[in-house]
């Protein structure tokens, strides 16, 4: 039997991968479903996969429809969805609609659901939580399963067979922006800083949507970002169990003396990890992560023997503080996943010496706060890319003591050879080449990937 709320016709915006996730669902339970699109091509494609009624979003009257389901990607001012909040429909996104046909029983019982954002981070700590929960199955006998931005869709997991009984959901603003009855049974917000801000229209805004993840059972917050703290301070909600890197206050998760400390969280009081240094991704950014991770766990009723287990055999992910290479006592780190300059912050915290491979497109970004609050560590800068000026120009206001090498070729795998040529350079025993380009990847490459797969090869040739 169908949930009320699918008791009508269904309109999906959008033909692209979360659209056809969605009809391919909704047709799969009998649900009358439309796929609205401009690309005639899409519409193409997608009624013939499946079968569907296929209409132009342009021309689309979403009132004729009793709800409206949206692709994360399509902004709030988009034509279709406007008509639609003119018309009184209900807008959903995908991940809204999974939780709401996963609470309506439709695939069984319904699941757990541990719910990870965060303007950084939030792929780490999510692959680091659904390690540890599925070193905690044995005991627990609940199988989990990465969902969202990373792993696989959350509509596969909930018609998983044997049943997947914990989703560890990786969610993007976007998804929460389109969410509204989405209460994880734990979730936590690692961070706030300037992203998206053309499609949300604001900080505020951007800072609400992601705060959406705090509404459900457990609440678990980065402390230690003021962004975070001044949300939460204005909050109604009681309480909520924070991480930091410092040392943990009761109820919280942090770093003592030199362990990670998950202290009097839900009844847990261990060290899980003994020496932080061994946390991977290194530096703060993944000890932070590993704490967020530990909270999580902590709250939806893993072992500590689980989260230490889960954190030690954790492997990270591509391009988000991967190790690619230890020689002659210099580490070389690749975190070209950091493609905004918070991103570079947090990806520079807890490293010593380091020589910096940077840029690309800083998209009108502003680097005084990273430069401020790293230019001590900054050994030398080694800088690619459109907006590579832009940056010189910056580290010689803030931090002048620093050497700037400028890398002129834009050829991209020339570019990033001449690049680490002079990071080896310029790096001793006990330093750190650290790729954080604090900026979008396009203007040299076909992604942050390719970035980071040529610096791990050249590091590998060079060093």
């Amino acid at each position: 039997m169908l949930p009320d709320f699918l008791n009508g016709r269904v309109l999906i915006a959008g033909a692209g991968v979360s659209g056809h996730g969605c009809a391919a669902v909704l047709q799969g339970l009998g649900v009358d479903t439309t796929v609205a699109d401009g690309n005639p091509e899409s519409r193409a494609r997608i009624a013939a996969e499946l079968g569907v009624e296929t209409v132009d979003a342009a021309t689309v009257e979403p009132g004729e429809y009793s709800l409206v389901v949206t692709s994360p990607g399509w902004r709030p001012d988009s034509p279709l969805l406007v008509r639609a909040a003119e018309a009184g429909r209900e807008v959903i996104g995908d991940v809204e609609l999974a939780y709401r046909l996963d609470r309506a029983e439709v695939f069984g019982a319904p699941r757990h659901w541990l719910a990870v954002t965060g303007t950084n981070g939030k792929t780490t700590t999510t692959g680091m939580l659904a390690a540890i929960m599925a070193a905690d199955e044995p005991r627990s006998g609940l199988r989990s399963q990465a969902v969202g931005n990373i792993g696989v869709s959350p509509f596969d997991a909930l018609a998983a067979s044997p049943r997947v009984d914990i989703l560890v959901a990786e969610l993007s603003s976007f998804q929460l922006h389109w969410s509204s009855q989405l209460h994880p049974e734990v979730g936590a917000l690692l961070n706030l800083a300037d992203d998206h801000l053309d499609w949300h229209g604001s900080f505020a805004a951007y800072a609400a949507d992601k705060a959406k993840i705090l509404h459900g059972t457990h609440a678990v917050i980065g402390i230690d970002d003021e962004y975070v703290r001044e949300h939460w301070a204005g909050s109604t909600r009681i309480s909520a169990t924070a991480f930091t890197y410092t040392e943990p206050a009761n109820g919280q998760v942090g770093v003592s003396e030199g362990g990670l400390l998950v202290n009097d969280v839900a009844g847990m009081r261990a060290t899980v990890i003994d020496d932080v240094t061994t946390i991977r991704p290194a530096g703060m950014a993944g000890v932070l992560d590993a704490a967020a991770a530990a909270a999580m766990a902590a709250l939806a009723g893993a072992q500590a023997e689980s989260i230490t287990a889960g954190l030690e055999s954790y492997v990270v992910a591509g391009h988000r503080g991967e190790i690619v290479l230890e020689q002659g006592g210099v580490t070389y780190i690749d975190n070209s996943k950091a493609t905004n300059p918070h991103a570079a912050e947090v990806a520079m915290r807890g490293l010593n010496s380091v020589v910096w491979v940077a840029g690309g497109q800083l998209k009108g970004a502003d680097v005084t706060d990273l430069l401020r609050t790293h230019a001590a560590r900054l050994k030398a800068a080694v800088l690619v890319g459109v907006d590579k000026h832009v940056l010189a120009r910056a580290l010689d206001d803030a931090a002048p003591h620093v050497p700037v090498i400028l890398v002129d070729s834009h050829d991209p795998a020339g570019a990033m050879e001449e690049a680490v040529s002079a990071a080896v350079q310029h790096a001793d025993a006990g330093d750190t080449v650290l790729l954080a380009p604090a900026a979008a990847s396009l203007d040299m490459y076909t992604g942050m990937s390719q970035r980071g797969d040529l610096f791990a090869a050249a590091a590998r040739r060079l060093a």
